[in-house]
């Protein structure tokens, strides 16, 4: 399997499962999701699917601090419906995360544990997301503008010949490198496309 270095290069994300460690799957607890986890969970690699990574690795370094994020106890607000834009893209993400979901997850085992009831769709929230803490009620509230990290010209072009099924090889070849080129872009320059505002 062959892939774009820098999705193992962009920082990852540490979380504290107890759900995990209880089931003996990870010791300790701890596990790491990285960006390239998240492509393959995606099944591709674009600004949303990076968006979402970003805004969940740095909202939980806001909501945590310099602990540790305990995965299962985190309720995820999405502003817009599933249905709507790339929010289901974009939630799925997050639960991957999180491990938060709506009604189809883990219920848990003996009332501990449950994954259900933590994610909602068409919150009243004043950005596009927001991650709360089950245990502590503090939260942090996101949005993410992948315009404020330029396109190169070429690509919506070359996309519509691809689209168009008229594009040729070198056009295909440019077509990934300049649009992974800038998802490289945007996780790397993070404090760019993201803006948190912490609440208590």
């Amino acid at each position: 399997m062959q892939y774009p270095n820098f999705f193992e290069t962009i920082e990852a994300i540490t979380l504290y499962d107890e759900l995990s460690e209880v089931l003996g799957a990870f010791d300790e607890g701890l596990l790491c999701i990285s960006y390239l986890d998240v492509v393959k969970n995606a099944g591709h690699s674009c600004p949303t699917t990076a968006g979402a990574y970003l805004m969940a690795r740095e909202g939980l370094k806001a909501l945590y601090k310099y602990d540790i994020a305990k995965r299962g106890n985190i309720k995820v607000y999405f502003k817009e419906a599933v249905e709507e834009g790339t929010t289901g893209v974009v939630g799925n993400i997050f639960s991957l995360i999180t491990g938060a979901t709506t009604t189809w997850g883990f219920k848990g085992l003996g009332g501990n544990y449950a994954r259900t009831g933590l994610m909602t769709f068409g919150a009243t929230i004043p950005l596009q997301v927001r991650l709360q803490r089950v245990d502590t009620g503090a939260f942090v509230d996101m949005a993410y503008n992948p315009n404020n990290i330029e396109a190169d010209a070429q690509i919506n072009s070359l996309m519509k010949k691809i689209v168009s099924n008229s594009a040729l090889k070198s056009e295909k070849e440019m077509f990934r490198t300049l649009w992974q080129g800038r998802v490289q872009n945007i996780l790397e320059n993070f404090d760019k496309v993201i803006d948190l505002k912490v609440g208590e």
